[in-house]
């Protein structure tokens, strides 16, 4: 066998085991579904966030930092932190 087979041939052999060791695991239960008191509390909070977000520019870099400018600045680049 050259080299190449034998790679080919571990690596069916790690997919065999991983579809096997999916197939015997037990179902995950389901999160628990929070009461309607909490989901009627979290839209009134994210309310008074939009005021400051929308003063923030929000632009993204690759790193996932977002723009601390002011939203529509003149400057040609972003701060971000």
């Amino acid at each position: 066998m050259s080299k190449m087979d034998n790679l080919r041939a571990m690596r069916e052999a790690k997919y065999a085991a991983a579809q096997k060791r999916s197939a015997d695991a037990p179902a995950r239960p389901k999160a628990p579904v929070a009461p309607p008191a909490a989901k009627a509390a979290a839209p009134k909070a994210a309310a008074a966030e939009p005021s400051a977000a929308e003063e923030l520019c929000g632009h993204r870099n690759m790193s996932g930092r977002t723009c601390t400018r002011e939203r529509g600045h003149a400057a040609k680049s972003h701060r971000y932190s």
